[in-house]
């Protein structure tokens, strides 16, 4: 019984990644329906037309070269970034927030050659974007389920399917849950097992359930905590003084090195 609640909590996030995933063209469809993409989308657009009406206003024709000039200089370094973040990401959800990142802080850069104030509204537009919309999270579940805290405590006490379950505790509100958010599901479509289970619990909805876990909700999002059972054997970020000064960046390699999946998955094979 248990088994099926927690499948069912994850059923609609399920079906609205499978339905983005037969889109012809997933990455327009997620430009158009995000607001936080679209109004981005509109942003940049809206410089061909800021950028038209300046020239045409510029009877000397030096505005033309002068920003010309500075738009070869802001597509260079942008395209040198953007090598160099497609190499070195391993999530896209961190990869697209870096080059958006990147692109205003260019775009900031070549509207002040033609106005201060164009430049300042850009600014100003790009502060309200980040205040009424949010980079949405990795759809997709893979082997995981999204699971309350009620349903985890059950699926560890009563009877429970797998030994261990590794889950994640994440909020919405975290740009650092955001960019993360497609680690666990890729993890577990590789070791998910009948030995080994994966969890998702959204703390944003269940507030209460951070202390009980020893989670603090204004750092160290997202935490990773493995049980055996219904104990904890290890969580990341551990809670110590270095922890609380340095966190490095969540990686699938990183969690399979610090909960030792692969040793797990060899232990599950070989029975």
């Amino acid at each position: 019984m248990e088994v099926a609640t927690a499948t069912e909590a994850s059923a609609p996030a399920a079906s609205g990644s499978a339905a983005r995933q037969n889109h012809s063209f997933p990455w327009l469809d997620a430009a158009i329906s995000e607001p936080y993409y679209f109004l981005h989308l509109l942003a940049f657009f809206s410089y061909f037309a800021a950028r038209s009406a300046a020239i045409a206003a510029d009877d000397g024709g030096e505005l033309y070269h002068r920003l010309l000039r500075r738009e070869i200089q802001a597509v260079l370094v942008f395209l040198v970034l953007f090598v160099v973040k497609i190499v070195r990401e391993e999530t896209w959800e961190t990869f697209i927030a870096d080059s958006l990142l990147y692109a205003k802080g260019l775009l900031l850069a070549v509207t002040l050659v033609i106005d201060y104030w164009l430049a300042l509204g850009y600014f100003l537009g790009f502060v309200v974007i980040y205040a009424v919309a949010q980079q949405p999270p990795y759809h997709g579940l893979g082997h995981s389920n999204h699971l309350t805290p009620l349903q985890l405590e059950s699926l560890l006490t009563e009877e429970p399917t797998s030994r261990f379950w590794l889950v994640e505790f994440r909020t919405l509100f975290s740009a650092t849950c955001i960019q993360a958010s497609s680690v666990l599901p890729e993890l577990s479509n590789i070791y998910s097992n009948k030995n080994i289970s994966f969890g998702i619990i959204d703390l944003g909805h269940f507030p209460n359930a951070a202390a009980k876990f020893g989670i603090s909700m204004w750092d160290h999002l997202p935490t990773y905590i493995l049980f055996d059972k219904a104990t904890e054997v290890a969580r990341f970020p551990e809670v110590t003084s270095e922890s609380k000064v340095f966190v490095p960046k969540v990686t699938k390699k990183l969690l399979c090195q610090h909960f030792d999946l692969d040793r797990r998955l060899i232990e599950y094979l070989s029975t």
